[in-house]
Formats: C-alpha cells, structure tokens, sequence
C-alpha cells in the first residue's frame, strides 16, 4: 500500500508546485526544464537498453511519439498554464476525474462495456464539476462561461487519459522505463521550440527548487513508486489511491500556500469524487437484464 500512497503524495505535492511556478518562472521554461532534467537523469540506467532494443523503438517511433506528446508535452504544461488562473485545490479536483476520463475514452477506443457506475458516476462528476467552476452559482455560467484555466486544465486531465488508454491499447513491446524514456526524449524535442520563444528562461533561487522537484520526485520517483504499487497489489487496486489525490492536494494547498477552502470546493469535490469512486466500483454492464429466479423460469 506504501508505493502508490506515496505517488499519489508526490503528485499532489506537484498540483502545488505548479502553482508556486505560476509566479516563479515561464511555463515553457518548467515544462522544458522539467523533462530534460528528467532525461539527463535517466539517461545512464536507460539509454543502453534503448539502443539494445533499437529496432522495436523504430518500429513504434511514431506510437512513442504521440504519447511523448500527450503525457509529458500537454498534460504538464497545460497545467502550468492553466496554475495562472485557478487554485491549486481547482488543479487536485480536475486531475482527480483522470480515473473517470480514461473509463470515458475506453468505452470508444478499447470498445469496453459501459457500466452502470459510469453512467452515473458521470453525471455526479460532471454535476460536481458545473458546481465547482461556478464557485456554486451554476447559473453564472450561462452569462460569463468557462474560463481559459479551467478548459486548459481539463484538457491537461483529457489528455492524459487518453495517454493511459493509448498506452494500453498499443501495448508496446518494451520495458517501462525504455518506453518512457523515449517518450521523455520526444516530449524534450516537441518542448524546445516554445522553450526558444520564450522571453524569460532564467533559472535562480526561487524556481530552481521547483524545477528539480518536477524534474525528479515527480517525473521519476512517483512512476517508480507507481509502477512497484501496480505491480504488487494491481492496477485495479492501485487505481483506487488515486482518489486520494484532491484530498491530499487540498491539505498541502490550505497549510503551505494559504487558499481558502470553500463550500463550493467541498460539495463539487466531493459529488466530483463520488462520481469517480463510483465509476470504478460499480461494474455491472449498462443494460444487463436482471436473471429471473429459477422457479419463474419457464420450461
């Protein structure tokens, strides 16, 4: 139980730091740093068992590509867009219906049965949702709409689902950390042009902190800790941590950066997670016919 507890602690650690690098240092600059620390690190454990298993990485170049993309190009640095404009405790909520998004897009590209629980679960969470963006005062959406962080972070928890679904449905003949590697090189490459563009990329005192946390705890310690969590109590069980992560995004949040915790941020959380936990407990196939009992069965 201890290494995905401790993921999703580090994870929820990061909700803040990007936060805290809103005020702190260009987005493109974290997200290119980020990974390219990433890289540096893991490049004396990895790259010999990429160069040995060349001719799959060639032959998935393109699959490693997209996901490089989506998990480390749109996910992050939407995030540290988006941390201009919203809450920390916002960021932890949104990330925290990854769970649900991934159920969501496998029901169209894995051709998954619907269940009951997603059913439901996605009308509780996008209800929790209107809750939560309109700070409680759902009808206020229709006159001001959603604000640019709020879509930003939602399409960062998107894109990472479909990351995890891509993941699963090309199923690429490599070890995790080869896979991830070349995606983290890709994600560098794809990073570097907007990390050029950008005005002010210095690194100092206040940021280098969050650069190398990003860079470290949260790019390779949290994976680790994830990947020794799925393999002992499996992905199912380990999934379910997951929803630990607002809660723990919403404590660091209050204690360390001072945010006010609302009613609004309790009651569409909450509804917001209920509909995930639900989404992953209730299994039974959307439309099953109840079994009639034996002595109603005709003969």
């Amino acid at each position: 139980m201890l290494f995905p507890l401790l993921a999703v602690l580090i994870w929820s650690v990061n909700a803040v730091v990007s936060k805290l690098s809103a005020t702190a240092i260009d987005p493109a600059a974290i997200s290119f740093y980020r990974w390219l620390l990433a890289l540096i690190v893991l490049t004396p454990f990895v790259l010999p068992g990429v160069i040995r298993n060349w001719r799959e990485v060639r032959a998935n170049g393109w699959k490693l590509l997209i996901l490089g993309l989506l998990g480390m190009v749109l996910y992050q640095s939407l995030a540290y867009y988006a941390a201009h404009s919203v809450s920390a405790l916002f960021m932890g909520i949104i990330v925290s219906l990854i769970p649900l998004l991934t159920i969501l897009i496998s029901i169209v590209l894995l051709r998954i049965a619907p269940t009951v629980g997603v059913a439901i679960g996605s009308v509780l969470s996008f209800g929790g949702l209107i809750w939560l963006v309109s700070a409680g005062h759902p009808g206020e959406l229709l006159q001001h709409g959603i604000g640019k962080g709020e879509l930003m972070m939602f399409a960062a928890a998107a894109s990472y689902a479909l990351y995890g679904v891509l993941t699963k449905r090309w199923m690429i003949a490599l070890p995790n950390w080869q896979a991830l590697y070349v995606q983290i090189l890709f994600g560098v490459v794809l990073l570097l042009p907007n990390f050029l563009m950008a005005q002010d990329v210095g690194l100092n005192s206040q940021n280098i902190p969050l650069v190398l946390f990003a860079g470290i705890p949260a790019s390779i310690i949290a994976p680790f800790l994830w990947i020794q969590g799925v393999m002992r109590l499996g992905a199912n069980t380990a999934s379910i941590f997951m929803n630990l992560s607002p809660v723990f995004t919403a404590v660091i949040a209050v204690l360390f950066l001072h945010e006010q915790l609302h009613s609004y941020h309790l009651i569409g959380g909450g509804v917001t997670l209920l509909g995930v936990i639900l989404s992953q407990r209730l299994r039974t196939p959307l439309g099953r016919k109840a079994k009639k009992p034996a002595a109603e069965v005709k003969s």
